[in-house]
């Protein structure tokens, strides 16, 4: 897809990958952007530096009516939703110890969140014949968030209802893809490393955490191709097939490395 004269709605657009992909949309030549997020006045600013075709607005993603009111208010400023980015994200941190509020939470943010963008904009997109629905996955949805069991969880659901969607609505013109970046400098993994979560540390030690600019650059360029799946380190792909081949070492080789940092905590 060349974004050039499109209407892009970004979920989590008050900072991190969302803020970035704004940006970058806006520097495609994107007609009109409008950044969600549970905090709104984070968002308008956001959108405020992106320029005027930006508008941040107020949405709590776990609430479908309130989806469905930023689809229908969108598509009435602008015609139709080009793009739909679901790129709201939470994170525990923990394990099965986390509390059903955790686990629910994480639930409605990383999964049902994109059931009900879909829901909202995929009629219009449907009657057009054209739209594009771009999911933020997580490299933790084709393998594994380690010290994170319910990051792990929905991101793999996330990574499997964007396939079913893009089995499903290719052929009526829908293209989708699941964007999984590894390791990112946002919020998200500052938070973590402060709390001292396992993955966090993990990911830091690898020495391969991307900025979010980097981050919506490959989306682009994966949306440029229409590419179902999106790999800003590109080493994901190769650690994928080697968890497919040989998934009994693949795990042998985590524990490894979780008891390597523990020794170090």
């Amino acid at each position: 897809m060349n974004l050039t004269d499109r209407v892009a709605v970004i979920t989590g657009g008050a900072g991190g990958i969302g803020a970035a992909l704004a940006r970058r949309f806006a520097a495609e030549g994107a007609t009109a952007l409008v950044l969600a997020d549970l905090d709104g006045a984070a968002a308008e600013a956001v959108a405020a530096a992106v320029g005027p075709l930006a508008r941040g607005v107020a949405v709590d993603v776990t609430d479908e009516e309130q989806v469905r009111a930023l689809v229908a208010d969108t598509e009435r400023r602008h015609g139709r939703i080009d793009v739909f980015c679901a790129n709201a994200g939470v994170s525990t941190g923990g394990g099965v110890e986390v509390d059903d509020t955790g686990w629910e939470r994480s639930w409605r943010v990383n999964v049902l969140a994109h059931v009900y963008a879909a829901r909202a904009v995929l009629p219009a997109m449907l009657a057009r014949g054209s739209g594009y629905l771009l999911h933020t996955c997580s490299a933790a949805g084709v393998l594994t968030a380690v010290g994170d069991a319910a990051y792990t969880t929905t991101k793999h659901a996330a990574v499997g209802f964007a396939e079913w969607l893009s089995v499903t609505y290719r052929d009526q013109g829908i293209r989708v893809s699941a964007l999984c970046p590894q390791g990112v400098d946002t919020p998200m993994l500052a938070d973590g490393l402060a709390a001292g979560h396992l993955g966090a540390r993990i990911i830091a030690a690898s020495g391969a955490v991307l900025s979010p600019d980097d981050v919506a650059a490959a989306a682009v360029a994966g949306m440029a191709e229409e590419r179902f799946l999106i790999l800003p380190h590109p080493e994901v792909a190769d650690y994928a097939r080697r968890r497919a081949e040989d998934p009994d070492g693949w795990q042998s080789g985590l524990r490894k490395l979780v008891r390597r940092l523990r020794a170090t905590a």
